[in-house]
């Protein structure tokens, strides 16, 4: 029997949480391969048609990436949850509803969802607009029902509390001072588990940046773009490699004493 879900008083069917949960498998491969798609066979749309009035499009798009990157570091560095499942399935050990999963259900996928959007406005296509909305939202209610299928058989009546408390998408934020007011963050914890994503996410904005100018301008005339893209690109990757570093000899761990 197909599961109830109260977003627009649709019924998920069984082949929507199996779609979900294919999707969960094999997301970290399929999302950069359909964003790379859309981006090469769809050109860059310069805001107003003029290169020069583009760069204020390319900041509200990483304005809105960064927002969607600092939800992602206030939910991991409140109160953690294995976003990747076990053996890339989903699993749970225990349902999490401190930190920011007090206030909704789903806060890290609201963070993607926002990074998602700034670099759609970056790019700037209306045909990668819909493509993109129509496939990025699909696929996230398609892994949010997989997950919410296996959280209501795993933990039942406890579940179904939560889910009638706290909402799926639309944050609560009532209450939230207090929340995170009883509770400690650990930076370590963003920087281990969240380095490689941001990484992802800057390295594809500075790339379109990039990108947009040299289709409409040419590589003659996008050098200094080029400067800015690489000199922030070079920057962003001495991190990444830095971090990654600390990480594999074990120098920087979640807990210090650990």
């Amino acid at each position: 029997m197909p599961m109830s879900f109260r977003f627009l008083n649709l019924s998920v069917s069984s082949w929507f949480v199996a779609y979900g949960n294919w999707l969960f498998k094999y997301r970290n491969s399929v999302f950069p391969v359909v964003m790379l798609a859309m981006f090469l066979v769809f050109r860059p749309v310069l805001a107003g048609g003029n290169p020069g009035n583009d760069g204020v499009l390319d900041q509200l798009g990483l304005f809105v990436a960064a927002c969607g990157q600092m939800l992602r570091a206030a939910v991991i560095g409140y109160a953690y949850i294995k976003r990747g499942g076990v053996n890339k399935r989903v699993h749970a050990e225990e349902l999490v509803t401190q930190g920011f999963f007090a206030h909704v259900r789903n806060p890290l996928y609201v963070g993607n969802l926002l990074i998602l959007v700034g670099l759609l406005l970056i790019h700037n296509n209306p045909w990668v607009y819909v493509i993109g909305s129509l496939f990025f939202v699909t696929a996230y209610l398609a892994i949010v029902a997989a997950e919410e299928t296996f959280l209501m058989r795993k933990f039942g009546a406890e579940y179904a509390e939560y889910c009638a408390q706290v909402n799926r998408w639309l944050p609560d934020l009532r209450g939230l001072p207090q929340t995170l007011g009883e509770m400690e963050f650990n930076w370590r914890r963003v920087v281990l588990k969240d380095y490689a994503s941001c990484y992802a996410w800057v390295i594809t904005a500075l790339l379109l940046m990039y990108y947009e100018v040299l289709v409409h301008v040419g590589v003659r005339y996008s050098a200094q773009r080029a400067v800015i893209v690489l000199t922030w690109g070079a920057v962003a990757t001495a991190a990444f490699l830095l971090v990654r570093f600390l990480k594999k000899r074990r120098i920087l761990r979640e807990y210090p004493d650990g």
